[in-house]
């Protein structure tokens, strides 16, 4: 669905002449952006002060001003393309997020009774939600574009080059480190031939996973913290979860890996990852979409699987997840009908904004997608990457 043409006007609330708006114009026409532009990915202000949040608060006032209908972008992916491409927040120091930076720094926000906060506020919105919003097996990571056209072809192509990469062969048993609503497991035990775990923080997961029991797969849903398992498995795997693990948890979390690996076993690691260490957790994606989520650099990865494992090989497809996350988007703009009266306004500009400020920052490659795999011991011969 395409936002309507906004109407074009002199930026609301700015005096021309103050510095403010000069240093706000000077450094957004660095990422070639205007206030109240002609092109769809220019700022149109709809009341004072939504620049001076955003100074003063970051990410954080930008983006409440927005789901406030305070400002607006039609095409919001191609605004933070350009915003993070430029790297402009690097520029810009707000006061107020010197909080979050201390908080990350100094707290675990990722022990084992906060673990469950994303699992409730963000994983728990309800299984219908996702359904129409995600492809057919409902996979919430990102799906592998080499030769799909259509989401469900990336994610099966996805679920399928996991499977190569650990080289499943039936009768295995493969544990899942937040297995989602299942997709790997069922799909690996439907065309590989081998039992799964998986581990979930999220009621609603767990139930809808019980649906795929039913059909008589070798899978099971265990509704606990990763800290807990302590089984041996040939294989693990883990998608999209690392994200929520926390540095303080980093090396706690490849010990449970290692413990939980038989020694000839394989280790992939499907994650989300940023450039900067220095970087903090954007205050707004905390707040509102994934509550003590953490993205890793590949440096804190490696560190954590020091003496651990052995990384045989690294794999960054994070221009991917741009595409992934824009079919999402018209999945979710498609059936926001079907929602509206459920969720509500303030809740459908959050959802845009949170997937398309994504997709932008993808797309600038300003962060990225890895899967590596890992063995205990080094692979005889050398590890070869299936593609």
């Amino acid at each position: 669905m395409n936002m309507p043409i906004l109407e074009r006007a002199v930026p609301v609330g700015f005096d021309e002449a103050s510095p403010s708006h000069r240093f706000v114009v000077e450094l957004l026409a660095q990422a070639d952006i205007q206030l109240a532009g002609p092109r769809p990915w220019d700022i149109q202000l709809k009341v004072p002060g939504v620049i001076d949040s955003a100074l003063s608060r970051g990410n954080l006032g930008l983006g409440e001003s927005y789901m406030r209908g305070e400002w607006d972008a039609e095409q919001l992916d191609e605004l933070f393309y350009r915003l993070m491409r430029a790297q402009l927040g690097q520029r810009i120091k707000p006061t107020q997020l010197m909080y979050y930076s201390l908080r990350s720094r100094l707290l675990n926000r990722q022990t084992i009774k906060r673990a469950w906060e994303v699992g409730e506020k963000h994983y728990d919105l309800g299984n219908d939600f996702y359904a129409a919003m995600l492809d057919q097996r409902m996979t919430y990571t990102c799906g592998y574009w080499k030769d799909a056209k259509t989401l469900d072809q990336a994610q099966e192509a996805k679920l399928d080059l996991i499977c190569r990469k650990l080289e499943l062969k039936p009768g295995m048993r493969v544990l899942d480190i937040g297995c989602g609503w299942g997709s790997f497991m069922a799909y690996a035990a439907e065309h590989y031939g081998v039992e799964c775990v998986g581990l979930t923080i999220s009621k609603e997961q767990a139930e809808f996973g019980q649906r795929l029991i039913k059909k008589g797969l070798p899978v099971e849903f265990r509704l606990q913290d990763y800290r807990n398992e302590h089984e041996r498995f040939d294989s693990i795997v883990s998608i999209g979860m690392f994200e929520h693990v926390g540095h303080k948890n980093y090396r706690e979390f490849m010990t449970v890996a290692n413990r939980c690996l038989k020694d000839d076993g394989l280790f992939l690691l499907h994650t989300i990852g940023k450039n900067l260490s220095s970087t903090v957790t954007d205050p707004w994606i905390d707040k509102y979409i994934f509550p003590n989520g953490e993205l890793p650099t590949l440096g804190k990865i490696m560190d954590a699987a020091e003496a651990l494992f052995v990384v045989e090989d690294v794999h960054n497809f994070g221009a991917d997840y741009d595409r992934t996350l824009m079919a999402w988007y018209r999945n979710f703009e498609a059936h926001w009908p079907t929602f509206k009266a459920q969720y509500g306004e303030l809740f459908y500009r959050m959802w845009r904004y949170y997937l398309l400020s994504c997709a932008g920052a993808f797309r600038a490659r300003e962060i990225h997608l890895w899967q590596l795999v890992m063995s205990k011991q080094g692979v005889l011969g050398g590890y070869h990457r299936v593609s």
